[in-house]
């Protein structure tokens, strides 16, 4: 094995694990330690990793780092209810949706269950699960097919290919990191081609992101600030964040934690708050 091809299999470790031993990756491999910290050093002197005793991690803020499905589910709980319960209230019977994966549109994906007559397209194995155990009869799910990636997400031509025939009223989207300049992120290759594809099968685009979710950013940019129609996201959010956004996005909606229970299944008490040419700004 090369040594780029060695390197590009420690990242993808890191990537997916949040960290890589030494002593595990030789063995993968079948080279020597001496081998692998080699590499190790090389990735990180280029920045992609952190190098420490016995192997290397990815730090939280890095454009590699993915924590698992799991992990991440148990992440910001209150905000994901708040914004979800927003959510909801743009969802009418019979529309066709479509969900990206993530644990916040997992957590939508709960409260789609009792909606009449949705046809559901989804990405996530999760998402597929829940509607799949505990929607009802006259809803229709559609699964695209596809690898799947840490996030439980299924991507790849397969998935790319079947959201080119597919055309829906609202697409859902969560987003790894969003940022004034990269846009909405994700910190893997392959699920941003899936989600740009998920993006262009819908009429309009909602993104699903809590207020920890601003300046973070993936390796790999899905879209644009503004070509999201509407943004929920929670009154964690700074004010200069939630003024750029503002002025990128048509419809910025902020979820007040201290009025909301994360079980709560009606957003309610909408107010309108600042606006702007740009993009309407309500505080739920």
């Amino acid at each position: 094995m090369l040594a780029r091809q060695r390197q590009t299999y420690i990242l993808e470790r890191v990537r997916e694990d949040g960290a890589v031993r030494v002593a595990d990756i030789a063995r993968d491999l079948g080279v020597s330690d001496m081998t692998v910290r080699r590499d190790l050093e090389i990735l990180d002197r280029q920045g992609l990793i952190e190098k420490v005793h016995g192997g290397a991690t990815a730090t939280a803020g890095s454009s590699l780092f993915e924590p698992g499905f799991v992990v991440k589910s148990e992440l910001q709980l209150a905000e994901k209810g708040a914004i979800t319960a927003a959510a909801v209230e743009l969802v009418t019977p019979g529309m066709a949706i479509a969900l990206s994966a993530g644990t916040t549109t997992y957590a939508l994906s709960h409260r789609l269950t009792d909606v009449e007559g949705l046809t559901v397209v989804t990405n996530s194995v999760p998402v597929a699960d829940v509607l799949y155990r505990m929607g009802r009869p006259d809803q229709t799910i559609i699964v695209t097919g596809g690898v799947r990636t840490p996030s439980d997400a299924l991507v790849g031509p397969f998935a790319v290919a079947a959201l080119r025939t597919i055309h829906v009223d609202l697409v859902f989207m969560g987003v790894h990191g969003m940022d004034p300049h990269s846009g909405f992120t994700t910190p893997n290759l392959l699920e941003a081609e899936t989600n740009r594809a998920l993006v262009e099968s819908g009429r309009r685009l909602v993104v699903l992101a809590d207020h920890t979710k601003w300046g973070v950013i993936g390796i790999s940019s899905i879209a644009r600030l503004d070509q999201a129609d509407t943004l929920i996201t929670d009154d964690g959010l700074s004010p200069d964040a939630a003024a750029v956004l503002a002025d990128e996005v048509r419809d910025l909606v902020i979820v007040d934690l201290g009025r909301m229970r994360p079980d709560d299944a009606v957003a309610s008490g909408r107010t309108a708050g600042a606006r702007t040419e740009a993009a309407r700004v309500d505080v739920v």
